[in-house]
C-alpha cells in the first residue's frame, strides 16, 4: 500500500511588497553628499600625493622650472626692457608676470597626467567605484595647486635673491598668489578636458603649446603692450593672462590694480562654468 503525499504550493499574492529597489544617480554613482564626497576627494588626493612621493622626478618641473624662467627673462629680456644694468626694476615687473605662467604651464601636466591614467587603467577602476566622478578630478586639480603653491614659492624666492622687492603690504602679496591659484585652478579644467578628449599624452601636449605660445607671449607677462603693435596690444588688452599679470604686479610693487582683478576673477568663473561640466561629462562617456 503506498501512500501519496502532496505539497501545496501557495502562490504569493501579487501586490505583497518586496524589497525597495535601489536608486542610483546617473553614472551609477548614487546619492552621495556633501561629506561624502569630500571624504572622497581628500583620499583620492592622499592617493595622487603619494604617486608624487613615490616619483620624486615628477617634481622637477615645479622645481627647476622657476629658476629657469626667473634667470633666463631677467639676464635675457631685462637689459632690453629696462636698459642695461637696470635688470632690478625688470624683476618687478617680470616675476609678478611669472606667477601667471607658472600656473598655465602647470596646468598642461594635468591634462597629459589625466590622459596616462586612462592608458594605465586607473581611471577606469575609479569609475567602478560608488564615488562622486567629479570627485576624481576635483582630487587632482587639489594636488596641482599644491604643486603650484611650491613653485610660487620658489619663483618668489629667486626674485627675492635677485632683488624683488615687495612694495605693497604682505596680504596684497598673498591675495596676487591666492588670485594666481584660483585662476590656475580653472585653467586645469581645459588640460584636463583636453586630456580626456586627446588620444594620446603627446597629442595632449602638442594642443597645449598650441594654446600656451600665443596666451604667453602675446601678454603683459615679459614686456609692456604699449611697445607692441597695434593689434597686438588690442589682443594683450583681451588676454587673460594680461589681466592677471596685471593683478599680480599691481599687488606686489603697491599700484593700483584697477579692473584687472575682477576682470582675473571673472575668466576664472567663466572658463570653469563652461569646461568643468563638459570635463565631468566625458569623464564619464570616455571609453
Amino acid at each position: 500500500m503506498s501512500t501519496t503525499t502532496t505539497t501545496q504550493l501557495t502562490k504569493a499574492p501579487v501586490d505583497a511588497p518586496g524589497p525597495a529597489p535601489v536608486r542610483t544617480a546617473p553614472g551609477g554613482e548614487g546619492r552621495i553628499g556633501l561629506r561624502a564626497n569630500l571624504r572622497h576627494i581628500g583620499a583620492l588626493a592622499r592617493r595622487n600625493a603619494l604617486q608624487i612621493k613615490q616619483d620624486p622626478e615628477s617634481m622637477f618641473d615645479v622645481v627647476l622650472m622657476p629658476i629657469i624662467f626667473v634667470l633666463l627673462f631677467v639676464y635675457v629680456f631685462g637689459g632690453a626692457i629696462s636698459g642695461k644694468g637696470n635688470n632690478d626694476a625688470y624683476v618687478n615687473y617680470v616675476v609678478p608676470g611669472l606667477m601667471a605662467m607658472m600656473g598655465m604651464n602647470i596646468a598642461m601636466a594635468v591634462g597629459t597626467g589625466i590622459n596616462d591614467d586612462f592608458k594605465k587603467g586607473v581611471m577606469d577602476r575609479f569609475r567602478t567605484m560608488p564615488i562622486a566622478r567629479s570627485s576624481v578630478l576635483i582630487a587632482k586639480i587639489v594636488v596641482e595647486i599644491g604643486r603650484m603653491l611650491i613653485a610660487t614659492a620658489i619663483l618668489l624666492g629667486m626674485g627675492f635673491l635677485l632683488g624683488l622687492e615687495i612694495k605693497g603690504s604682505i596680504l596684497d602679496l598673498f591675495a596676487a598668489i591666492g588670485l594666481s591659484m584660483v585662476f590656475g585652478a580653472s585653467l586645469m579644467w581645459i588640460f584636463i578636458l583636453l586630456g580626456l578628449a586627446m588620444k594620446t599624452a603627446q597629442a595632449v601636449q602638442g594642443m597645449a603649446m598650441i594654446v600656451l605660445m600665443p596666451l604667453q607671449f602675446g601678454s603683459s607677462i615679459f614686456a609692456p603692450p604699449t611697445s607692441m603693435p597695434g593689434w597686438l596690444e588690442t589682443f594683450t588688452d583681451y588676454n587673460p593672462l594680461s589681466n592677471l599679470a596685471d593683478a599680480a604686479r599691481a599687488m606686489i610693487n603697491g599700484t593700483p590694480v584697477g579692473d584687472s582683478v575682477w576682470m582675473t576673477l571673472g575668466w576664472a568663473v567663466v572658463i570653469t562654468a563652461v569646461t568643468a561640466p563638459l570635463a565631468v561629462a566625458k569623464f564619464r562617456k570616455k571609453t
